[in-house]
């Protein structure tokens, strides 16, 4: 039977330059990794990228200041958090960490939603696509979440 490895075990990427990332071998040496597919790290970047350029084109008015920082503290928290995931401790540190970031999506989507229903702020060109994104992102972690606890039993 194969033995599993604790999260905290497995080498994580650094450093990354263009499509290639490096890694740092057992031996103490970078060596270049093939990126894969898909990224989940990647995608929450792209993420945060847009929920920056969401709230920048948010007016500047107390509501839109206001719904503005909110936006941007819950919208660009899931990718620091999916740091803290990957370099998690125990199963139940890593479970934990994945529900904070499902928890700020859900906080996102909240006041992304906000941001379409209320009509002095005017919908940026972007909503659509971010709105989007949050609702995928979410469905991505509330899947991880499932998947740990059934491995956990």
């Amino acid at each position: 039977m194969k033995k599993k490895t604790p999260n905290a075990e497995r080498p994580t990427p650094n450093i990354e330059f263009g499509s290639c990332r490096i890694a740092e071998g057992s031996d103490g040496e970078y060596v270049p990794t093939s990126k894969g597919a898909y990224d989940l790290e990647d995608r929450l970047l792209e993420f945060a990228a847009m929920i920056i350029e969401l709230v920048e084109s948010l007016p500047n008015t107390r509501a839109g200041n206001h719904v503005a920082g909110q936006l941007l503290r819950c919208g660009t928290s899931p990718l620091s958090n999916h740091g803290e995931v990957e370099a998690a401790e125990s199963r139940r540190d890593f479970l934990h960490k994945l529900r904070i970031c499902l928890k700020e999506l859900r906080e996102t989507k909240r006041w992304l939603r906000l941001v379409g229903r209320t009509r002095t702020l005017t919908t940026p060109t972007n909503f659509a696509a971010c709105l989007n994104e949050v609702e995928e992102l979410i469905r991505i972690f509330v899947a991880s979440i499932r998947t740990a606890q059934r491995n956990a039993k």
